[in-house]
């Protein structure tokens, strides 16, 4: 599956926001820059479920470098690593390298510990990552594929997928 030019662009800006300090590489810092950040933003600081979201962070990066064979990614590496290790991977891809974080993001969501985020809790999210609050519930309704008033991690998953592939226009990880 490569990566079409929609993809690419949304990959693109993937780089841009990963690349927090503006360096024009994608290193460790950087990813736990935006983890600090979210935690910072969603209150989690010193918890465990922040903790793990931290640490989902930083696999996802180690996952990247490991497969670049780098610590520091510039655009063209973090094109190529992410074409390989998550975009033609499809499903596989996503489920290794992107669901854990999308776990570790739930867990720090999921305020009434059901397993799933609550509209309230997406809004949270969207907040969290500077997304305009007004796009939550628009963006929640069209995400809740099995219509239960709840996301699942699989759903979020499927979304951030689904969002790199074309799919939507949903940027679940910031934009």
């Amino acid at each position: 599956m490569a990566v079409g030019v929609k993809e690419n662009t949304r990959l693109e800006e993937r780089f841009r926001l990963w690349d927090s300090n503006g360096n024009g590489v994608i290193e460790r810092s950087d990813f736990e820059s935006e983890a600090d950040g979210i935690i910072n933003a969603l209150g989690a600081q010193g918890s465990a479920a922040g903790t793990e979201l931290k640490r989902a962070y930083l696999a996802m990066f180690d996952h990247l470098a490991n497969a670049a064979g780098t610590d520091r990614m510039d655009k063209a590496e973090f094109l190529r690593v992410a074409e390989q290790e998550i975009i033609s991977k499809g499903d596989a891809g996503f489920s290794t390298v992107v669901a854990p974080t999308i776990q570790a993001i739930v867990n720090v969501l999921d305020t009434d510990s059901d397993g799933e985020v609550s509209p309230s809790e997406m809004a949270k999210w969207f907040d969290a990552i500077g997304l305009d609050q007004s796009a939550a519930d628009e963006a929640f309704r069209q995400l809740d594929a099995d219509g239960s008033g709840q996301l699942s991690v699989s759903e979020l998953v499927d979304a951030v997928r689904d969002y790199h592939l074309g799919r939507n226009d949903i940027p679940l990880l910031g934009a």
